[in-house]
Parts: structure tokens; C-alpha cells; sequence
């Protein structure tokens, strides 16, 4: 669409709700003359050639899953349009082919094909038999013929609807048949009760409740029987909607909640229904047209609109403005939960990934939410996505393991077989045997080469436990994993949570010093988490000297000063805030910065030990003002704080004196400040900023 048309002209309403149709995808790879499917179950490629889906028989399955599609045998094809012998072709959503299998002649006459909740393909043939092939190499899944559904005096399919996990068959004379395990090998179909359908009566169309949304568990089939409609289910029949007077139904669908049903009318009216027909919810002349503008003054409503708006977006470029949107408003109202603006942004780096044309997956948010990210990582690694599956993965912050196994087993199942015996004596029996004769050396060696990190990880403790039995050193050790990068780091990676000693002599041995300077700051901050670690507690004196030996670690290299000039002034404050805590008889002060110490001695009404603490640590008088500001602000001391207003012109101006004001709910306090800014600019920018946060 031309960017100089409106965004909003594109949506239409329904009921409270905007709706609108876009293009995801164009064009279509099978638009072009000639497509190669991926794979083909056949054996080699298949060409597909332009693909006219109004001359196939096409399912689509939910959540943004693949196409299907056979070349239907009772429409008029031009020739050469297409090849003469039909094949079952499946797509991406993007409609690049994803497999190809010749259909097999001589089956009846093909009526319907649609996904199971598990994405298997099923097909119902127009006798009432299903076929069903598993994804993506479209084999069958039983090699048996098709199973039937119908009795065989039935007379065929007259009209079928599917749903996730069964289908209702409406027959050629009228009758009503439901299967509800058509996943399983051996289906139960079961007859409901007669719908009453007169033979000068036709059925019009159909439509299904699914079994979890009726009382009595069993599905209920909805038949549109000249102007009335009928409920179907296995204790009888029920006429629906005699009061509404809709009319002949010529097209019907039910809500994914079960509670609503669509319908359109023989007179183009689109109606909205309780599934029970007990009222007219909504009613809409599809050939009317009206321009709605939604607007919303509530600042929050309008952040959470931008934001649930860029979820809706398909258009890149369109979530970014509405995201840039949705943050220029955040800056000012703070009371926004702003864990919702990052929770938007990471669904839809997933679903842009997933929705490029490579992968063809176009899922919207909500049904991103109803799949969940798991299930949708197992989708991927299904249709070998590996790499997006596994970066998804680390991004969401999930277990990787399984799409690193599955990947593993695919590459396994594609490599040159290897016997399981030759697996056992090359790796298996060999290491423990090497261990046991002393020859850790290759032992190692061979576990690395392995490529398997339980067999590294069984050397190196078998190695470690021989050096602590027998009291030996254990520099012979580091030298031998330092020279194996594989087992370095394994070693380094299980030493890092349980032996934080035997990890700083390895560093040390290694020439490694900034790393075990970094080690040391480690274990300060793990005593400084210690709860016995308050109100003088000598274990600040461990603290103190931990910091300061990574300070001399630090000091030996060039190349880490600004580390070595941290950990001394880290040490120097730690005892600075130890003496306070002390003399205070408060655990408050150990692990907090400077500008936090300074500002925690003003609130306690000890302005000399924070005027201490600025001068040890040379804090800038511009930042003393913004500190000492906040500080009387926060216990709401004003007489002071005007005071320390007059003393001297501030070196920062009075712009602190503001902010402090501000953050603390004074608007009237703040307004003393105010004509005292130079720049008309601040002065305008905090004169909104008070009534930018009245308002909100």
C-alpha cells in the first residue's frame, strides 16, 4: 500500500473492535512459472509450476503452520497448465515448497484436507475414508488403506467440517456422523440423532462446536436447514434461533472460545450470535462503509494502545513508530509498568524472525501467546530451523538442551552409520580402562577427542580425586588441561561454582592474575551478601583484604590500571562505610556507592561525615549540590534546603533544587526555584513537567 494513504483508513469496525486484511506475503514463490519443491518424498525435486489454488483442494493449518494442497479432479484445468498426474504438495505459510508426494491413483474422489492439533495432514476421501501422512515428508502414516468413517449405505460426503482433534461428516442422505480420535490408527466414528432433514430440504451449511465447550462432552454440530437452524448432538435435536428470524444461513462459524458463532445471512447481513441463539449480539450490512477515528486523551490508555497496537503490526517499520510511540510517552508517566513495553518488544523480535518468508511462520500475537514459545521452538526444530530455534531459545532465556539434542540426532542420522559396537569399544570401554592402567594422558586426550563432555568431565574428576587422595600437588594437573582448551574450560566452567580455591591456583600458576583478581572481587561480594556480615562484623576485615589482594593482582599488568585503581578506592570505601556503621550502630552503608553513602549521612542528619566522604573521594561540588538536594528533599527538611540554596550560587545552577522538589511531590517547594533558572528552555521543560505528572 502507498505510504501517502492513511493507516487509518485500512482498519474497519466491528462491534468495539478494529479489524483490518493485509498482505503478508508477496508475491508468492508458487506465483512464479517454475517452483522446485525442497524435498520430495518421491525421491529427488519436484517441479510445482504456477500453482492456482482456486483450481486445488487447499488446507491451511492455525498458528501460522504450512499449506496443503491437491489439484481438485472435478474442476476444469487449461492443458499443460499443470503436470497430468496429481501430487500432494505442502508449502510454508511464505509458500515456499516444503515437500511433494505423488497422489495415489485410483482412491475415490478427494473432498477435504485439513491439520490435526499435532499437524498431521488428514484427507477424506468422498466415500468417508481418511488418510493421514505425517510432516514434513508427507508419508502415510499407516500403510494400510484408507480408514472408513462411514457406513457403507450411506451414500458419501455431502459436507465435512474438522476441527484439532476429530471431524463431523454430514452424508449424502442427510445423516450426522462425528469422529473425535481421528489421530488414533483404529477411529470410533458414532452417528448423532436425525437431524429431520425433509427430502425437498437442503442443508446449507455446517458448522461444529468442539466437545470441551458442550456440558455433555460430545461434540454439537450446527446444520443451516432452509430458515432455521438445527443444534445436532447424540441425545436429539434442537431448533436454534426460531425468535431471531436471520433467515436462510449461507455461511457459518464458531468463535475459538466456543461461545459465539458467525453467520451470514442470504440477505448479506453478517450477524454475531451466542452459540445457544438466545439474542442478536452484533449486526452489520457488510456493504456499508464508515470511517472511524479512535481517539483517548488517558495517557496510560494511550501507551498500552501503541503497544498492544505494535503487537497487532505486521509492518516493521509501522511497530517502530508505534513503539517509538508508546516510549515517548512512558518518559512521562512514570506509574506505566515499563515491563510491558519490554515484554512487546522481545515477542516481536520472535515472531519478525519467524514471519521472514524463509522460515514462513506469520503468527500474531495472540496466537504466539496461545502456542507459547516452547511449543513454537519445537515447530521449529521440526522443520529443521536448528540455528533460530536455538537463538530464540538463549533470547528467551529457555533451555537450549533440547534443540541442541535434537539437532544432534539429526546430524548423527545423516552421518556415515557407525555400529553401536564400535561406538562401545572406541569410547566407552577404552577411557575407563586407560583411567585404571594410569594413562590419564590419553585418557584425556581420547575423551576430548570424543567430542562428548560427560566423558571429559569423567577424567578430570577421576584425575582431580587421584591428587587429593595421594596429597600431591596440583601444578602437574593445571599444566595438563592448560595445554587442552576443551578441558580447560570445562574445568574453569565446573570450578567457577564449587572449588573457587583450586580455581585461583590455576589462575595463578597460569600466569592468569586478572582473572583471579576478578575471583577475589567475587568472593568480596559474596561475603558482603553474608548476613552476618552487619553491625561491625569482623568478617568486613576478610572483605577488605580480598579487595586489596585483587588490587595487587590487578597492579602487576598494564593493561588493567583502571582495575586496579577501582579495587583500591573499593577498599578504601568499604572501610569509610565500616567506621560508619559502626559509629552508627546501622547496617546501611557496606555495598552502596559513594553518592549513596553521602546522601544517606545527610538523611541521618550527619552532614560532617558526608562532607568527610567528599573530600576522601573527591566528589565534584556540582554533584555535592545534586546529592545534598536530594537528600533533604527525600526527609522533606525545605528551611534547609532553601538555606543551602543561599549559601553560594550553586556551580550546577538550580536545576537540582527542582528535580529534587519534583521527585519528592513538591510542586509548591519547586516553584521557589524555578524563576531562579537562567535557561528559558529548562524552565520550560519543568513547567511541563509538573503538570504532565498532576495529570497523571
Amino acid at each position: 500500500m502507498s505510504s501517502s494513504v492513511s493507516v487509518a483508513a485500512e482498519w474497519d469496525l466491528l462491534s468495539d473492535r478494529f479489524y483490518r486484511r493485509i498482505t503478508i506475503y508477496s508475491p508468492l514463490p508458487w506465483s512464479s512459472p517454475a517452483t522446485t519443491t525442497a524435498s520430495s518424498s518421491g525421491g529427488g525435486s519436484s517441479g510445482v509450476g504456477r500453482l492456482d489454488l482456486s483450481t486445488h483442494i487447499v488446507a491451511a493449518a492455525p498458528f501460522g503452520g504450512p499449506i496443503a494442497a491437491v489439484r481438485d479432479d472435478s474442476k476444469i484445468v487449461q492443458l499443460h497448465s499443470e503436470p497430468s498426474r496429481r501430487r500432494l504438495l505442502l508449502f510454508s505459510s511464505s509458500g515456499h515448497p516444503l515437500a511433494s508426494s505423488p497422489w495415489t491413483p485410483h482412491l475415490p474422489r478427494l473432498h477435504s484436507l485439513a491439520f490435526s492439533s499435532s499437524l498431521n495432514l488428514l484427507a477424506l476421501l468422498s466415500d468417508g475414508s481418511l488418510l493421514r501422512f505425517r510432516l514434513p515428508d508427507l508419508n502415510p502414516i499407516t500403510s494400510s488403506s484408507p480408514v472408513p468413517l462411514l457406513p457403507p449405505a450411506s451414500g458419501g460426503v455431502a459436507d465435512a467440517v474438522f476441527w484439532g482433534g476429530g471431524v463431523a461428516i454430514l452424508t449424502e442422505d442427510n445423516r450426522v456422523v462425528v469422529t473425535t480420535d481421528i489421530e488414533v490408527d483404529d477411529p470410533h466414528p458414532r452417528e448423532l440423532a436425525d437431524p429431520g432433514v425433509a427430502e425437498d430440504e437442503q442443508v446449507l451449511c455446517m458448522a461444529v462446536v468442539e466437545p470441551q465447550f458442550v456440558m455433555s462432552g460430545s461434540p454439537e454440530v450446527l446444520l443451516a436447514v432452509g430458515d432455521r437452524v438445527v443444534a445436532v448432538d447424540e441425545d436429539g435435536v434442537q431448533v436454534l434461533g426460531e425468535a431471531l428470524e436471520i433467515g436462510p444461513v449461507q455461511k457459518m462459524a464458531v468463535s475459538p472460545n466456543g461461545k459465539l458463532l458467525a453467520a451470514f445471512a442470504h440477505d448479506g447481513r453478517l450477524l454475531v450470535i451466542p452459540t445457544d441463539f438466545s439474542r442478536i449480539i452484533f449486526e452489520y450490512e457488510c456493504d456499508a462503509y464508515d470511517n472511524y477515528q479512535l481517539i483517548s486523551s488517558s495517557l496510560p490508555e494511550a501507551i498500552e494502545a501503541c503497544i498492544d497496537a505494535a503487537g497487532y503490526e505486521f509492518d516493521v517499520s509501522r511497530q517502530h513508530t508505534l513503539l517509538r510511540a508508546a516510549t515517548y510517552g512512558l518518559a512521562f508517566c512514570s506509574r506505566f509498568p515499563h515491563g510491558r513495553f519490554q515484554e512487546m518488544c522481545k515477542i516481536l523480535r520472535v515472531l519478525n524472525a519467524v514471519r521472514d518468508p524463509e522460515i514462513g511462520m506469520p503468527l500474531t500475537v495472540k496466537q504466539y501467546k496461545l502456542l507459547t514459545a516452547t511449543v513454537l521452538i519445537g515447530r521449529l526444530i521440526n522443520a529443521n530451523q536448528h540455528l533460530l530455534a536455538l537463538r530464540i531459545s538463549e533470547y528467551l532465556n529457555l533451555n537450549p538442551e533440547v534443540v541442541i539434542m535434537h539437532w544432534a540426532c539429526e546430524k548423527i542420522t545423516a552421518s556415515a552409520a557407525i555400529p553401536d559396537v564400535v561406538l562401545l569399544e572406541g569410547l566407552l570401554d577404552k577411557i575407563p580402562l586407560l583411567l585404571s592402567i594410569d594413562e590419564q594422558d590419553k585418557a584425556l586426550q581420547k575423551s576430548i577427542d570424543s567430542g562428548d563432555t560427560d566423558l571429559v568431565y569423567l577424567v578430570l574428576f577421576h584425575i582431580w580425586q587421584k591428587i587429593s587422595v595421594e596429597k600431591s600437588a596440583p601444578l602437574d594437573f593445571f599444566g595438563v588441561i592448560n595445554a587442552r582448551p576443551l578441558a580447560r574450560d570445562l574445568f574453569i566452567a565446573y570450578a567457577r561454582h564449587s572449588k573457587h580455591e583450586a580455581l585461583k591456583d590455576f589462575f595463578l600458576s597460569t600466569g592468569r592474575l586478572q582473572d583471579a583478581g576478578f575471583l577475589l572481587l567475587k568472593e568480596s561480594r559474596e561475603l558482603e551478601r553474608n548476613p552476618m556480615a552487619s553491625k561491625g562484623s569482623p568478617l568486613h576485615g576478610p572483605q577488605v583484604r580480598l579487595v586489596e589482594q585483587a588490587h595487587r593482582l590487578f597492579a602487576e599488568t598494564k593493561e588493567h590500571l583502571f582495575e586496579s585503581k577501582s579495587a583500591e578506592e573499593h577498599a578504601k570505601l568499604l572501610r569509610v562505610q565500616h567506621q560508619l556503621e559502626v559509629s552508627t550502630k546501622q547496617a546501611i552503608f557496606v555495598g552502596s556507592s559513594v553518592s549513596d553513602t553521602i546522601k544517606t549521612c545527610i538523611v541521618m542528619g550527619n552532614e560532617r561525615a558526608a562532607v568527610k566522604v567528599k573530600s576522601e573521594f573527591k566528589v565534584p561540588d556540582k554533584r555535592w549540590y545534586w546529592l545534598k538536594s536530594c537528600a533533604l528533599a527525600t526527609v522533606g527538611n525545605w528551611d534547609a534546603l532553601e538555606t543551602f540554596s543561599r549559601e553560594k550560587r550553586p556551580p550546577g545552577g538550580y536545576k537540582p533544587f527542582v528535580e529534587a522538589c519534583i521527585d519528592a511531590g513538591q510542586k509548591t517547594e519547586a516553584l521557589k526555584y524555578i524563576p531562579k533558572l537562567t535557561d528559558p528552555g529548562e524552565r520550560s521543560e519543568v513547567l511541563v513537567r509538573i503538570r504532565v505528572d498532576t495529570a497523571c
